[in-house]
């Protein structure tokens, strides 16, 4: 074959290349209004059926060269670069995310701005126990200069013969503490039917771990006028994790804040495994202030500071951790709750 001969293949094979690349991207326009009308519906972007079916009509039409498995394996990996180009579209139609707002929210909580660049603290008790307990905490948070505190009156626990929390009393005490001290109220809701109830008495809604992914409970949040601190569930991915800040902001209520806790693995040297890289992806992917809980991920008051530190340090917004006057008698998570000079020296280094 002469060069001539050679360099007219190779001229015929670039068109036909470029065909390709025609028909590939005139299938993903398609792929692309397949996947708006799926959203809209409520489908599964992945159908195995369908795509059984397509393939199935390949082979039936391949009259060779290539073997019915070879193309098979090539329009597979167009498939899934296809299913993969539906979910990044899913993606960037996101609320949270920063392709829809790239400037940072900022959340005026009684005169603490969550995401504005400085470093925000939230304390208090693992759970209301009485006015007193938790008035003690109060006084230390307020001698730091700190604004919010933090208290279970709802508290879910693994077992259903453990502590429960007060309930609406607990509310009330730690909105009295709170009005004493000028301070604003941090507390866990579990039950959509609650929120209504709970919003006299505290100034930022917290939806646990455990109710991370309750879709009720994130749209009544959604639907009310204060501020949700958000906490990544046990064994949530951080897709699911913005996803269900999404549930919120999608009822209109866009002041959030993300809290990560820790991930449940097979590490039992502390309570959960501190994922503290989802601090700079949460950041980059969401335009929400971050927070990070080293109470609940670490569930060792001996690792509470260096894990505060390299939250910092990594770009959290702030940290929350748990301070009860004496926590030996704490009615729950005795062992992961500062004493009061212990938190005392862990906001004076902090604070360095």
């Amino acid at each position: 074959m002469s060069n001539e001969q050679l360099d007219q293949l190779r001229s015929k094979l670039d068109q036909v290349n470029l065909e390709i690349l025609e028909l590939i991207n005139k299938r993903a326009e398609l792929v692309q209004e397949i996947g708006q009308i799926k959203e809209k519906q409520g489908a599964y972007r992945f159908d195995p059926v369908r795509e059984r079916a397509m393939l199935d009509l390949i082979t039936e039409h391949n009259n060779g060269p290539f073997e019915n498995s070879t193309l098979e394996a090539l329009f597979k990996e167009i498939f899934k670069a296809s299913l993969e180009l539906q979910e990044d579209d899913h993606r960037k139609a996101l609320l949270v995310s920063r392709k829809k707002k790239p400037e940072d929210t900022v959340i005026d909580i009684n005169g603490e701005k969550f995401g504005d660049g400085n470093q925000h603290f939230i304390m208090g008790p693992c759970a209301v126990e009485s006015y007193e307990q938790v008035a003690q905490v109060a006084e230390a948070v307020k001698n730091q200069g700190l604004k919010l505190l933090r208290g279970g009156a709802f508290k879910p626990r693994t077992s259903p013969y453990d502590f429960q929390g007060l309930g609406l009393e607990g509310l009330q005490i730690l909105k009295r503490v709170a009005d004493e001290y000028g301070l604003a109220v941090v507390s866990e809701i579990v039950n959509p039917s609650d929120i209504e109830k709970a919003v006299e008495y505290i100034d930022v809604i917290q939806i646990g771990a455990r109710n991370m992914q309750n879709f009720e409970l994130l749209k009544a949040a959604g639907e009310v006028n204060k501020p949700v601190l958000l906490k990544r569930g046990l064994s949530a991915t951080i897709s699911e994790f913005i996803n269900a800040a999404e549930y919120i902001i999608s009822k209109g209520n866009g002041n959030i804040i993300l809290c990560e806790r820790g991930i449940r693995t097979y590490e039992r040297a502390t309570r959960n495994t501190l994922d503290i890289t989802a601090v700079p992806i949460l950041k980059q992917e969401t335009h929400l202030p971050v927070m990070v809980d080293v109470t609940h991920s670490t569930g060792r008051r001996d690792l509470l500071l260096p894990a505060a530190k390299a939250a910092l340090a990594i770009g959290a917004d702030g940290v929350m951790a748990e301070v009860h006057p004496d926590p030996a008698v704490a009615l729950s998570d005795s062992a992961q709750q500062m004493d009061i000079e212990t938190f005392n020296r862990f906001m004076a280094e902090l604070k360095k």
